[in-house]
C-alpha cells in the first residue's frame, strides 16, 4: 500500500522557496592565471535582496514624502496670499476711519464758526432791540405832544365860544363894535380850521409811523424765533448727547435761585398796558436765557471727553463685569482695555489739569486728568507719560504711549471716565461724540 504524503508546513514551504530562489552561488575571477572565486551563500543572497527590497522601498516613500511635502507648501502659500488679502483689507479700513475722523473734525470746526454767528446776531440783535425803544420813546413823546396840542385847541374853542356868547348878549349895547367882533370871529374860526387841520395831519402821521413800527416788530419776531430756534436745537443736540454718555445734565448745570433782596410798600393794581414792542422784548428776553443755557453747554462739552484717546484701536475688554484675564476668575472692570501697537501716540481727551503722573500699583506707569464738574479721565500701563502734576493740557494733548506696565498680559490702555467719584462707561462717550460729530 502507498503511504499517504503529509501537507508540508508554512515554514517547510518558505525554506523551499528560498531554497529555489537562492541556492548557493559561486562568482570565478581570473586574473593573470590565476583563478579565484568569491562564494555568495544563502544568508548572503537573502541580506542582499532584503536590503535591495529596503532601498526600494525608503525611495518610494521619500518619493510620496516630497510629493505631499510640495501640496502642503502650496496649501501654505495660498493661505499666506489669503492673510496679505486680509491685511490689506484691514489697511484700506483704517484708512477710512481716519478720514472719517478728519470729517469730524472739520465739522466740529463748522458749528464753532456756527456759535461766533449766533454770537455775533445776538450783538446786532440787541442794538436792533436799543433802536426800536429809541424809536418807542420817540412816538411816545410826539403822542404827548398832540394830546397837548389837542388840549390847546379845545381851550381856545371854548374861549371863542365864550366870546360869542359875551358877543352875543353885548350885541344891542356894542352895536358900535359889531364889525370887530365879526373880524375877531373870522380870525377865530381862520385858527379854529387850522388846528383842525394840523390835527388831522398829525393823526395821519401817527398811523404811518404805527404801521412802520408794527412792520418793524413783525420783522425783529421773525429774526428773533429763527435764532431761538437754531438756539433751542443746538441745545437739544448737546443734551442728547449727554444723554448718551450716560450722564444728567441736571448734575452737571446746576442752577441756583436769585438772592432774596429787601423789597416793599403799598399794593397798588397796574393799569393793562400794551405797548408796542413789549412781545418783541418779552421774545429777546426768553432768547438771552435760552443763549445763556447755550452757552453753559458749551463750557461743559469743552470738559466732557467724548472723544477716543488713540487714532486707530481695537477693544480688548469692554467696562462691566468680565473674567479676569490673569486669575481667570469673575469680577468688575470699570475701564476699557484699547488694544493697539506698543508705543502708540495716547491722547488728552479734553481740557483739564494733569492731577497724577506716575508709578500707581497695578495700574502700572499712570495719569489722571480732572476735567471740571466732576469729571476725570484716567490712563493706565502706559509704556511712557510726557505730562506732570498740575500741568494743564489741552485736547489731544499728547499725554504718553501705549505699553504693559504694572498687571498686564500685554500691550494696551486701561482707559477710565470718573463723573462726581463713580466710574462710567468710556465707550458711551467715544459712541456718543461719533454721534454728535456725523450730525
Amino acid at each position: 500500500m502507498r503511504r499517504l504524503k503529509q501537507p508540508k508546513s508554512l515554514r517547510q514551504r518558505t525554506g523551499a522557496l528560498i531554497d529555489r530562489l537562492f541556492p548557493e552561488r559561486q562568482i570565478h575571477l581570473r586574473t593573470e592565471g590565476r583563478i579565484a572565486f568569491v562564494r555568495l551563500t544563502q544568508t548572503v543572497q537573502v541580506a542582499m535582496a532584503l536590503m535591495v527590497l529596503g532601498a526600494a522601498g525608503w525611495t518610494g516613500y521619500t518619493s510620496l514624502t516630497y510629493v505631499r511635502h510640495e501640496t502642503i507648501i502650496g496649501s501654505k502659500d495660498e493661505l499666506i496670499s489669503n492673510s496679505r488679502q486680509a491685511y490689506r483689507s484691514l489697511l484700506g479700513e483704517v484708512s477710512e476711519y481716519q478720514k472719517k475722523f478728519t470729517n469730524l473734525t472739520t465739522d466740529m470746526e463748522d458749528n464753532h464758526a456756527l456759535m461766533l454767528g449766533l454770537i455775533e446776531k445776538n450783538a446786532y440783535l440787541q442794538q436792533s432791540l436799543s433802536s426800536v425803544s429809541k424809536q418807542l420813546h420817540l412816538t411816545r413823546s410826539e403822542r404827548e405832544a398832540i394830546a397837548s396840542a389837542r388840549e390847546t385847541l379845545k381851550g381856545k374853542l371854548l374861549a371863542v365860544e365864550d366870546k360869542m356868547r359875551k358877543i352875543a348878549n353885548r350885541n344891542f349895547s356894542l352895536s358900535d363894535n359889531l364889525n370887530s367882533a365879526e373880524a375877531d370871529l373870522q380870525n377865530a374860526l381862520s385858527e379854529r380850521n387850522k388846528s383842525l387841520y394840523d390835527g388831522t395831519r398829525m393823526t395821519r402821521r401817527i398811523k404811518d409811523l404805527e404801521t412802520r413800527l408794527s412792520d418793524l416788530q413783525a420783522s425783529e419776531e421773525q429774526t428773533v424765533q429763527r435764532l431761538a430756534d437754531r438756539t433751542t436745537e443746538s441745545i437739544e443736540n448737546m443734551e442728547r448727547m449727554v444723554k448718551m454718555a450716560g450722564l444728567d445734565i441736571k448734575q452737571l448745570i446746576k442752577t441756583s435761585p436769585p438772592p432774596e433782596t429787601g423789597q416793599g410798600g403799598p399794593f397798588i393794581a397796574a393799569r393793562p398796558e400794551n405797548l408796542p414792542g413789549k412781545q418783541l422784548k418779552d421774545s429777546i428776553l426768553e432768547l438771552d436765557a435760552q443763549l445763556g443755557r447755550l452757552d453753559s453747554l458749551q463750557d461743559l462739552m469743552k470738559k466732557l471727553p467724548m472723544s477716543s484717546p488713540m487714532t486707530s484701536f481695537y477693544v480688548t475688554s469692554s467696562y462691566g463685569k468680565r473674567r479676569d484675564p490673569i486669575n481667570k476668575r469673575w469680577g468688575s472692570h470699570y475701564g476699557l482695555d484699547m488694544g493697539g501697537a506698543l508705543k502708540t501716540p495716547v491722547y488728552s481727551t479734553a481740557p483739564g489739569v494733569v492731577t497724577y503722573a506716575g508709578w500707581k500699583g497695578k495700574y502700572g506707569k499712570f495719569v489722571e486728568v480732572t476735567h471740571g464738574s466732576g469729571v476725570k479721565t484716567r490712563f493706565g500701563h502706559l509704556y511712557k507719560f510726557f505730562v506732570k502734576k498740575g500741568q494743564k493740557v489741552k485736547f489731544h494733548t499728547k499725554i504718553g504711549l501705549l505699553g504693559s506696565t504694572g498687571r498686564s498680559t500685554g500691550a494696551h490702555l486701561h482707559y477710565e471716565v470718573i463723573f462726581k467719584g463713580r466710574a462710567q462707561d468710556p465707550m458711551k462717550f467715544i459712541k456718543a461724540g461719533r454721534n454728535v460729530f456725523k450730525e
